[in-house]
């Protein structure tokens, strides 16, 4: 059993403003290959309105931002027990199933907490489909369920979706107090 492991390796950012157009029809190789990798990152900004025309894709926020991108490593252990055993710092974990839609949304949560604790913290992502024997030892009922460990051992456990600012002020809080 290899179990896969997320952490931030490095951020990237772009600004967007209103003059800059995402991509232009006028060279429709170029816009496409453009348009297509501009598509496959992820964005912790929301664009707030898009327009489509027969001359270009444009977006028009009423300010710049910036986007950024997070580039994660993976890392394989041969146990969650060897992950827990060797891990540095507090490990959160996060049991989810890919037909969860709560799970769905914390997905992208976590990778922001991942990039704001990242000195502080491990996340982990656990698929309880394919590890169930691993549910079952830590006795999980509802999707998500996150367990922050500790040196090894369970240090605190919560089900259900949070926004990022909620969830690293429950981490950020239950550290503090358990010190």
């Amino acid at each position: 059993m290899a179990i896969s492991v997320t952490a931030p390796a490095a951020c990237r950012s772009w600004t967007f403003d209103r003059s800059t157009p995402l991509a232009s029809s006028s060279s429709s190789s170029s816009s496409s290959s453009r348009l297509s990798n501009l598509s496959s990152l992820q964005f912790h900004s929301r664009i707030p309105r898009l327009t489509l025309s027969n001359r270009r894709f444009t977006t028009f926020p009423s300010k710049s931002r910036t986007l950024i991108l997070a580039q994660a490593k993976k890392q394989t252990f041969s146990s969650l027990d060897e992950l827990l055993e060797k891990a540095e710092k507090p490990v959160l974990v996060d049991f989810y199933a890919t037909w969860c839609g709560p799970c769905q949304f914390m997905g992208p949560i976590l990778n922001e907490v991942s990039i704001t604790m990242g000195d502080t913290l491990q996340v982990v992502k656990i698929d309880t489909e394919k590890y169930p024997e691993i549910a079952n030892k830590y006795n999980i009922e509802a999707l998500p369920t996150f367990i922050l460990f500790k040196d090894g051992k369970p240090f605190d456990r919560f089900e259900g979706a949070l926004t990022a600012n909620q969830l690293i002020q429950r981490i950020e809080g239950t550290l503090k107090v358990k010190n």
